[in-house]
């Protein structure tokens, strides 16, 4: 049999781009997770084997077989949802995280991992670009949770030889995200709404999901019992004005976007990554964020809400 490449949360947004990635490269994919969809559904996104169940030691054992390497994309995925439901948030990121470390010692010490984790473990920086070697100090409970498990990852890394490596993804977006920024911003704006909360000089590296997946993909060769830490963004910072202003033309909308000016403390600034790291991997983001957003725009528009 060829080698198995496992993928939790492989129904959610990044993790069904990070299965088709892989399957394009011509890798056998299995995902474990949430998500009750059909069998032609998760065969379009590359998986070969899907199981609808949580990421526990048991489900692990009766599903993973030995995989070759794990990227796990199992988590939660709000920064909004962690502050209203913060122990569900830990069950989801932290535990579920130490159940697929524990696995992986016991059942498949020789496979490699990649963590996806989030620029929401720095918090509130005091300079741009943000280095790997810069402090963490999350904000949130998403972030704070993220956190923990890097430390677990490192942790299993250092302790018993795991070859490890931690992805910090910063603003993921693209098309079929339900979600966060674009999401909310086309609803409105698709209702000639056009007032948004903040000042609209927050600023946000934007990352094209399937570059994204890429980066994931990429990192398993280089997963290590060092515990390799890169950033995943474009080096660029863009404000949310400049996004929704982008988003008004695509619509081909009348009228200038407005702030409310009130913001919220789990909500930094400021997120721009130095990807030098990522770099000198052999990986470079390939989408611009005007093209990426006026595509979102075109998928939205075309029946996604």
């Amino acid at each position: 049999m060829s080698d198995t490449f496992l993928v939790t949360g492989a129904h959610g947004f990044i993790g069904r781009h990070v299965a088709r990635d892989l399957a394009k490269k011509g890798l056998r994919v299995i995902g474990i997770g949430h998500g009750d969809w059909k069998r032609d559904q998760w065969r379009e996104w590359g998986i070969a084997d899907w199981y609808l169940a949580d990421v526990t030691m048991e489900t692990l054992i009766a599903h993973a077989g030995i995989p070759t390497g794990v990227i796990h994309c199992a988590g939660g995925g709000s920064v909004g949802y962690s502050v209203t439901h913060p122990h569900e948030d830990y069950l989801r990121t932290v535990s579920t995280t130490a159940s697929l470390l524990e696995f992986l010692r016991l059942h498949a010490p020789n496979a490699t991992l990649v963590y996806p984790s989030s620029v929401a473990v720095y918090g509130n920086v005091l300079r741009l670009p943000i280095t790997e070697t810069d402090p963490v100090a999350p904000v949130s409970p998403y972030g704070a949770h993220k956190q923990m498990a890097e430390q677990l990852c490192a942790s299993y890394a250092r302790s018993f030889g795991l070859r490890i490596a931690i992805v910090r993804l910063f603003s993921v977006y693209g098309n079929g995200l339900r979600k966060q920024l674009l999401w909310d911003a086309c609803s409105k704006i698709s209702n000639g709404e056009l007032v948004f909360s903040g000042t609209g000089g927050e600023q946000r590296d934007w990352l094209h999901v399937d570059d994204a997946a890429g980066l994931l993909a990429l990192a398993l060769n280089h997963a290590s019992r060092d515990c390799p830490v890169v950033n995943g963004g474009t080096g660029s910072g863009v404000t949310v004005a400049q996004v929704l202003r982008e988003i008004v033309t695509a619509f081909g909308s009348r009228g200038a976007v407005r702030f409310s000016g009130q913001t919220r403390s789990a909500d930094p600034l400021a997120y721009v990554a130095d990807i030098s790291r990522a770099c000198v991997l052999g990986w470079n983001p390939a989408k611009q964020w005007q093209e990426g957003v006026r595509e979102y725009v075109d998928w939205f528009r075309a029946g996604a809400h």
